[in-house]
Formats: C-alpha cells, sequence, structure tokens
C-alpha cells in the first residue's frame, strides 16, 4: 500500500515560491515520462487500475500496477507492484503494446494476465504525460515538487509519501502557512486527470 500527501499549488508562481523556500533541501531533480496501459476491453480502468511505464532522465525505467486508489483529505492511498524494467523494451511497448504479452520474467505482468484477464484482446497504450519532480529531503521527509505537463494544461503539485500521513500532513501545512504558500487538498490522481483531459477546478 502506497500512502502520500498530496498537495495541489494553483498556478506557476506558487510553484516557484515553495522551490525557493525548499532550495536548501533539494537534493536532485527527475524528468519522468509516464505512459499508461490497459487491456482491449478496459479490463484495468474499469476495475481501478492502471499499469504504467515510468521512465527517469531517459536513463532507466519501472513498471507498476496500481490499484484501489482512494483521495481524501490531501491524503492518497492505493495499492501499488513495482519493479525495474528494461527501457529499450519500454519504449518498443510504447509501439507495440502486445510485447507487454510476451514477458514472462515480470511479477507485475503476471498479475496483469492473471488477476484482470488482460491478454486475451490484447493491450492499448493509452499515452501519458510528462512531470519534472524536483525532491528534497525535508524534516526527515522525502518532498516531492511536481510540474506535470499534459498536451491540455499544466499542474502543480507536492508530494510526499508517508507512514504516518496526518502528523506530516499538518508539518506541511504548517511550513506551506508560514511561508505565505497557497495550497489546496488533491482530490484526485495525476492519471485520473490525464483520463479527465481538463485540469482540475482550483
Amino acid at each position: 500500500m502506497e500512502v502520500e500527501i498530496k498537495l495541489r499549488l494553483p498556478d506557476s508562481a506558487t510553484h516557484q515560491k515553495l522551490s525557493n523556500s525548499l532550495a536548501p533541501f533539494h537534493t536532485k531533480t527527475l524528468i519522468q515520462e509516464n505512459i499508461f496501459f490497459d487491456g482491449t476491453n478496459k479490463e484495468l480502468t474499469s476495475n481501478l487500475a492502471v499499469l504504467r511505464i515510468r521512465f527517469y532522465n531517459l536513463e532507466h525505467c519501472v513498471l507498476s500496477l496500481k490499484a484501489k486508489p482512494v483521495i481524501s483529505a490531501g491524503i492518497s492511498r492505493m495499492e501499488e507492484h513495482e519493479e525495474p524494467f528494461d527501457p529499450v523494451l519500454g519504449r518498443a511497448c510504447i509501439a507495440e503494446p502486445w510485447k507487454l504479452l510476451s514477458v514472462d520474467s515480470s511479477m507485475v505482468l503476471k498479475r496483469v494476465r492473471d488477476e484482470y484477464g488482460v491478454g486475451a484482446n490484447g493491450v492499448v497504450c493509452l499515452g501519458g504525460f510528462r512531470n519534472v519532480r524536483a525532491v528534497h529531503e525535508w524534516e526527515g521527509l522525502k518532498l516531492e515538487l511536481d510540474e506535470t505537463n499534459y498536451d491540455f494544461g499544466t499542474s502543480y503539485e507536492l508530494e510526499c509519501e508517508s507512514a504516518d500521513p496526518e502528523r506530516h500532513k499538518k508539518l506541511l501545512e504548517e511550513f506551506l502557512q508560514e511561508n505565505g504558500i497557497s495550497y489546496s487538498y488533491s482530490k484526485v490522481s495525476k492519471f485520473a486527470v490525464f483520463q479527465s483531459r481538463k485540469l482540475p477546478e482550483l
């Protein structure tokens, strides 16, 4: 189970202001390309699941199955199973999604086939989006400041994976308020925004 605090920022100016406040704690910036897949008959998305290939800085690649997302008051909980994936094969699967079904060594893809029945009717690539993620180590937490570029607009978000989300959310909110950073609780996942093809209302 992945548990994350997700706080939405209203615009690029607020994102820049928060980036400046977090600058002393910055450790790295990741360029992420996220590509999503489903069965031809929506076997995954109809069961609140999604298969994602994520490329990092054009160098390495992770395959993920995410399922049963619940997001409330800025705290997201969902099942997550992920594993490293060959980036060359990942690129090939975007052009020819059926190649995913031929990978026998992947436990993620075994679950996709066995639990969700993807395969009999084929696989489709849904497309995706790019994310620039600035990673910070702050108060013992890993904060991820995201600028997400969809083909219909850009959104901004602060994420933090946490084993004690209520306490850490309070800590984060105090930091944002002290630094005059406007924010709201994220209500949907990035994939849900991508599916809807419109940015969430502020």
